[in-house]
Order: C-alpha cells, then sequence, then structure tokens
C-alpha cells in the first residue's frame, strides 16, 4: 500500500490533518488498523468509533472504523477479505458470528496481520480479545434487576442481536440460568429472539410478542437498540405499567424511554472506551510489548489477562437508570 493509498482509507479530514502535519517519510508513516463492526451507522458504534479516533491520535496510529449495511455476516467477512488484500498491520472485529469469521482472520494472521477482538471471547483467530465487563455478572445483574421489577415471577422474553452473536448469547445464557436458579417462579416463554441490534425490528417483534403472549411481563434485550425498540412499541400500546424492559442501552438514547419508566434500567460499558481500549491493546502488541496479568491498558488501568484464553478484561459495568442518565450523556453517551 503506497501513502496515497493510505491517505484515502483514512478519510477525508483525517487526510487533511495529516497534510499539515510536516513531511513524513514512509519510514514513519503509521502503521494502519481498521476494525470491522456489527453494523455502521448506529449510535453504539459511533460511540466505539469516537475511541478509536482518540486512540489514533493518542497511539500513532492510522486507526478507522468500517461495518456493514445490514446485520449480516457474510458482509463482515467481505469487509475483513478487503483488509487482508489492503495489507493493515491490524484487524479488529467486533463479530456478529465467530464460526463464520474463523477462516478469514486465519487468513490475516497467516498473512502477518494482528488481529484484535471484542465481543469475541471464542472467536478463533485472533491474538488477544478485550472486554470491559465479566461476561457472565453481565447477564446476571440485568436478569436481577428484571425479576425485581417483575416481583421474581411471571413470564418473559429474552432478545438478542443474533442468534449467532456471540457475547449477545452468552450473556442470555447466563441471565437465563441465573433466573432458573434464583427465580423459579419465572419463566421464558419462547426462544431468544433475534433483531436487538435494530430498533425496527425489535419494535416489530414485541408487537409480536405481545400479541402472542398476552401475559408477558417482562423483556429482557441484549442489543443497545432491542430495548429502545420493545420501549417504543410498549409505549405504543400503553403498557409500560404491564412489562418491565430491561437490557443494553446508551444513555442518550434510552434517556425520554427511561424516565417515562418504561426501560427500567439500562446497563452497559463504555463502548468509547472499548474503542480506545482496542487501538491501545493493537499499540502495546505492534510494539512488541508482553502482555500479561495486571497489564497497564492506557485509560482503563489495570486488567486481568488470561494468557492462554488471549483474553484482556477490566471491570466497567455502568447503570443507566433517572439518576445517571443526565451525567452519563453529559460524558458524552
Amino acid at each position: 500500500m503506497n501513502r496515497r493509498e493510505t491517505l484515502k482509507l483514512m478519510g477525508g479530514a483525517t487526510a487533511l490533518s495529516v497534510a499539515g502535519l510536516p513531511s513524513l517519510s514512509w519510514a514513519d508513516t503509521p502503521k494502519e488498523m481498521v476494525t470491522v463492526v456489527k453494523i455502521a451507522g448506529i449510535p453504539w458504534f459511533n460511540a466505539l468509533e469516537k475511541g478509536i479516533q482518540k486512540g489514533a491520535k493518542d497511539f500513532s496510529i492510522n486507526a478507522s472504523m468500517v461495518g456493514p449495511a445490514n446485520v449480516d455476516p457474510a458482509q463482515q467477512v467481505k469487509l475483513l477479505e478487503d483488509l487482508i488484500a489492503k495489507k493493515v498491520a491490524v484487524i479488529g472485529l467486533v463479530p456478529l458470528d465467530v464460526k463464520v469469521c474463523e477462516p478469514v482472520l486465519k487468513r490475516a494472521q497467516a498473512a502477518g496481520i494482528k488481529v484484535i477482538t471484542h465481543e469475541g471471547p471464542e472467536q478463533e483467530g485472533r491474538d488477544w480479545n478485550v472486554e470491559l465487563i465479566d461476561s457472565v455478572r453481565f447477564g446476571e445483574v440485568q436478569m436481577e434487576r428484571l425479576a425485581k421489577d417483575m416481583g421474581g415471577k411471571g413470564e418473559y422474553v429474552v432478545y438478542v442481536g443474533t442468534l449467532t452473536t456471540p457475547l449477545h448469547n452468552k450473556w442470555a445464557d447466563a441471565a437465563i440460568a441465573y433466573q432458573k436458579k434464583n427465580y423459579p417462579d419465572m419463566k421464558l416463554v419462547a426462544d431468544r429472539f433475534p433483531g436487538a441490534d435494530e430498533i425496527d425490528t425489535s419494535q416489530r417483534t414485541t408487537q409480536d410478542v405481545i400479541k402472542a403472549y398476552p401475559n408477558l411481563a417482562g423483556i429482557l434485550g441484549f442489543g443497545s437498540n432491542g430495548p429502545i425498540g420493545a420501549g417504543n412499541a410498549v409505549r405504543q400500546q400503553r403498557l409500560q405499567k404491564k412489562i418491565a424492559i430491561v437490557g443494553t442501552v446508551l444513555p442518550s438514547q434510552a434517556k425520554a424511554l427511561i424516565n417515562d419508566d418504561i426501560i427500567r434500567e439500562g446497563f452497559l460499558w463504555n463502548p468509547t472506551d472499548a474503542g480506545y481500549a482496542m487501538v491501545a491493546v493493537a499499540s502495546l502488541v505492534l510494539n512488541g510489548k508482553p502482555i500479561t496479568d495486571g497489564v497497564e491498558v492506557p485509560g482503563l488501568g489495570k486488567a486481568a489477562v488470561d494468557v492462554a484464553g488471549k483474553q484482556i478484561k477490566v471491570d466497567k459495568i455502568m447503570r443507566i437508570n433517572k439518576e445517571t442518565v443526565d451525567g452519563l450523556i453529559a460524558g458524552g453517551l
């Protein structure tokens, strides 16, 4: 890849800013990292992109983000194949389907490309996976909150992005197991529903679910748009006193629904921090820094590291409710 191609990939605004710097030799050109996310253009990944951009500046890496127009693992693979052809130094990935992505990531590694994932603890073909939460606990705390609002009894459903999205399903597994152990009077009335990465899909699903299960008392949504779509449907049918909604949301999206007691509480980690962490770990890898338990991840502090499992984790679960939502929005979420 020549310098002109590199600047083109960086985008117009970034290219102009680089052009304004003193002349650089090819040897000084920053390494390139491109992160492929689940879907482009939604608020969650817009926030993650802000972290990538900050990391790019702080670590002198030409880091950017791309994503498919729809929630489609095949589109992710096509984007990954393009990055291999462009010979980037690092690929970042938030996977939709770990099995579908595995072969192309292994080809990337064979070509000497480093691979950093997020929300991909089971993704093969990576150098490191970075998480800002404990996946099991993340599911459990949300079930605890849903159970509280349901009085520990009644029918509920679970939404995930897709039936193959790794962390969404891991959270769902943890939440359902926790319910069965601790709240036996609650009942999961159907297999989990996909579509929680898209508001319209989640809204339509919720309309159908309400018709199919007239005694529904709770919705647990994993996927930042799932609780929003569910909340819109519940608001339309004026069922907010009957159906409790809990799930992963962005404060700026969820504020109105939280203030109206439709979404009872939201949970997340900071996606901006996640984007930044991916670039920070890429910088450590590119510079040959050892990554061991207790490693300092710039901006996030010390991390628990499972070297054999290629996992880097910090604990950053946040609660979004009436008391916290305005402060989190003021902080950029």
